[in-house]
C-alpha cells in the first residue's frame, strides 16, 4: 500500500514537474523539432517515467536530474539564439538536395535519406516531378521546402489582376450536439436563431448534430453524426 501511494505522488509530481519545465522552455510542432530537440523530448519523458514509478530512489534525486536537464535545454536553447555558429553545431543547417530537377547525392547522404524517403517528401508538397523544381532544400527539422521553376508555379489571384477572396475564421457553434453560448452570445446571437436554422436544413434534434460552426456572413455549417453516406461494395 505504502509503494502504491508513492508512486500516485510521485507520478503527480512527475506530471506537473515536467508540465512546468516544457512550458518554460516554449512550445513548436512534433514536425518541426529538430534532431537536438527530438531527442531531448525523449530523455525528458525517460527521467520523469523513472521519477513516477522509481521507489528504490529517493524521489528528490530524480527530480533535480529532470530540473537540471531543462535548464541545460534552456541554455542550450539560449545560445543557440545567441551565436549562429553554435546553433549550427547543434541544430546542423538546411541544405540543398535538388538543384535544377538534379537530385545531389553527396548533400541527401549527409542526411541518411533514401530516394524513396525524398520522394515522400516530394509528395507531401505535391511535388511529383523532379524537372519542377528548381531547388530543394531539406531543413534541419527533415522537412523540405521546394522552389518550382517559373512555368511550374501556380499563378496567384494578384498575378491574375483579380481580388481573391479572404479567408476567415469560423465560429464553432455546436459540439457533439451541445451548444456553444459563449459563442453564439460572442456572435450577437441566440439559441432560438440556432435551431430555426437547424429547422431550415431538415434537423430537429441538437444530438443528430456532430459539429456546427458559422462563418463571418452567419452562414451556418452542419456536419451530422449519421452521413447517410452510400457503404462501399
Amino acid at each position: 500500500m505504502r509503494v502504491a501511494i508513492e508512486v500516485i505522488l510521485q507520478t503527480i509530481l512527475a506530471f506537473f514537474s515536467i508540465l512546468f519545465i516544457t512550458r518554460i522552455l516554449g512550445r513548436q510542432q512534433v514536425s518541426q523539432l529538430t534532431m537536438h530537440e527530438y531527442v531531448n523530448g525523449i530523455t525528458f519523458g525517460s527521467i520523469a517515467a523513472t521519477l513516477a514509478t522509481d521507489v528504490n530512489q529517493r524521489t528528490w534525486q530524480h527530480l533535480i536530474g529532470l530540473i537540471l536537464f531543462g535548464i541545460l535545454t534552456f541554455l542550450v536553447s539560449y545560445i543557440s539564439i545567441k551565436n549562429l555558429a553554435i546553433a549550427r553545431v547543434i541544430q546542423g543547417e538546411p541544405v540543398i538536395v535538388i538543384q535544377d530537377g538534379k537530385i545531389l547525392e553527396k548533400n541527401l547522404a549527409k542526411f541518411h535519406y533514401t530516394l524513396d524517403d525524398l520522394n515522400h517528401l516530394l509528395r507531401k508538397k505535391d511535388v511529383f516531378s523532379l524537372n519542377d523544381i528548381r531547388y530543394g532544400i531539406l531543413e534541419t527539422t527533415g522537412e523540405i521546402s521546394i522552389i518550382k521553376i517559373g512555368t511550374k508555379v501556380n499563378p496567384t489571384a494578384e498575378d491574375l489582376g483579380i481580388v481573391g477572396k479572404q479567408d476567415e475564421i469560423v465560429t464553432e457553434v455546436i459540439v457533439a450536439g451541445n451548444i456553444i453560448y459563449e459563442n453564439l452570445k460572442q456572435q450577437n446571437l441566440t439559441v432560438k436563431w440556432l435551431i430555426e436554422e437547424l429547422k431550415i436544413q431538415g434537423i430537429k434534434d441538437l444530438k443528430e448534430v456532430f459539429y456546427g460552426t458559422i462563418d463571418s456572413e452567419k452562414r451556418l455549417y452542419i456536419d451530422k453524426i449519421e452521413d447517410h453516406f452510400p457503404m462501399e461494395k
